[in-house]
């Protein structure tokens, strides 16, 4: 799991149809023009270089130098010269024993774990707020749908409403509870529309591209259970593989590592340390000298005091090992809440959806009979806008539950830590440009499943 989410991604693009990459085009656009996960991968890749600046302090260090000096010594019995020396050639140093460079390198290691963490964990963040934004555009759509055909259909009771007070069949009243009912209903449509338009901005944010037409989810779109249908189970994936813990595990680990690093002030420290080079001396009494000098030897260091330094740096790393102990537990207690939530919401989606279905049915009935009994004189228009009203409003419910379903599915592989760019190419086999408005879907069900037909 530890893997980048999108090696391979290539491969299962090539697979797919390429009539059905829509949802999946999208995500390609926003890998190459979110900011976030541009961010997330520079983060990634800086801690990799940081991992590798410390392990360089365990390794051999070479350099050059040189050094000049101008000496005059005056001795006591009045003999005294001046002379020049320069000194100059390649040193070289290794490390021996230094356990703080040692527990350094491995926070440093932890540290990129964490940061590998993030980054996977931004991948999946990609994957589902383009999945959110691309449904929340097919959803503002569908409302439109609804909105535009409940106006219409109100429109047209107002106008019949008119047409019946002109031959003096109703009463004002009626008239202007029809007006009044179109009024609303246009300024319903016109709420949903702008609400189109937001989505798409919102949607052209992680693409850089605004998109006229999406294609829409297929009737026959599945709305089954998570698999397993245990949250325990999914609860325990979720523990094992979710990035936010991951991530909280291996901070953790940096953590402890950098506790090591403290206590290792009370260390001594162990260099070997090998020289050669040229040696020039040049007096006004001393014959000019020059040779060359080759020196290996071992330089040990003691630490004895420290002005109390060390000591304060192991307590303050002992607290930020708490820090981290705490946030890692806080961390698994949000995935595990998370998860279970997840898992019993998609569950009611589905329990949801199937019961509007039902719902369309039974509003269209009711609307058919009142709008039946209105021609004949035994209801009035209020209650036949108000049927109107339910109808459509139970269409843009069940068209909203399908959306519920497919991101909290989303959001529930994601707490898991199973979400990846398959679950999109997945998705996209569902959709399709032709696939039927939501009034015509409801249309259809009906005819399908009502039993008085």
């Amino acid at each position: 799991m530890k893997k980048r989410l999108l090696s391979g991604l290539i491969g299962l693009l090539a697979a797919q149809p390429a009539l059905s990459l829509d949802l999946v085009e999208t995500y390609e656009k926003a890998l190459s023009y979110d900011s976030g996960i541009a961010a997330a991968q520079a983060r990634f890749e800086s801690q990799q270089a940081a991992s590798d600046i410390s392990k360089s302090t365990l390794l051999p260090q070479i350099g050059a130098y040189a050094q000049g000096n101008h000496t005059d010594f005056d001795a006591k019995n009045g003999v005294g010269d001046s002379y020049k020396s320069l000194n100059y050639g390649v040193r070289l140093t290794q490390p021996v024993f230094r356990a703080d460079n040692w527990f350094r390198y491995d926070s440093s290691k932890f540290q990129t774990a964490a940061a590998q963490a993030q980054y996977n964990l931004a991948q999946q963040q990609l994957i589902l707020d383009v999945a959110t934004a691309y449904f929340n555009v097919l959803r503002a759509q569908d409302t439109v749908t609804t909105a535009r055909a409940g106006e219409a259909a109100i429109r047209r009771q107002y106008e019949q409403a008119q047409e019946r007070f002109d031959v003096g069949l109703i009463a004002i009243t009626e008239v202007y509870e029809a007006r009044a009912s179109y009024d609303d209903a246009r300024s319903i449509r016109i709420a949903a529309e702008n609400q189109t338009n937001i989505a798409r901005e919102q949607l052209a944010r992680f693409t850089g591209e605004y998109s006229e037409d999406l294609q829409n989810l297929r009737q026959s779109f599945p709305l089954g259970q998570p698999e397993p249908q245990d949250p325990s189970a999914w609860e325990m994936t979720a523990l094992e593989q979710n990035w936010a813990i991951q991530a909280a595990m291996s901070v953790l680990d940096s953590s402890e590592s950098n506790l090591d690093v403290a206590k290792s002030g009370h260390m001594p420290t162990l260099d070997l340390i090998a020289s050669y080079g040229k040696n020039e001396l040049d007096g006004n009494k001393l014959p000019q000298q020059e040779g060359t000098q080759g020196v290996i030897g071992l330089e040990l260091n003691i630490p004895l005091y420290m002005g109390g330094g060390t000591q304060a740096g192991v307590r303050q790393q002992r607290s930020l090992v708490t820090v981290a102990q705490e946030d890692l537990n806080t961390t698994r207690r949000d995935v595990r809440v998370s998860t279970r939530s997840l898992y019993l919401t998609v569950n009611n989606n589905v329990e949801t959806a199937s019961a509007l279905e039902q719902t369309i049915i039974s509003r269209r009935s009711a609307l058919d009979a009142t709008r039946a009994g209105y021609d004949v004189g035994t209801r009035n228009i209020v209650e036949v806008l108000d049927a109107e009203r339910a109808y459509y409003v139970a269409l843009n419910d069940y068209a909203n539950a399908r959306y519920d379903y497919v991101t909290n599915t989303l959001r529930l592989k994601q707490a898991a830590g199973t979400l990846s760019p398959r679950d999109l190419i997945e998705l996209n086999n569902w959709l399709s440009a032709s696939a039927p408005g939501i009034e015509a879907l409801a249309n259809d069900k009906q005819t399908l499943k009502d039993p008085t037909r």
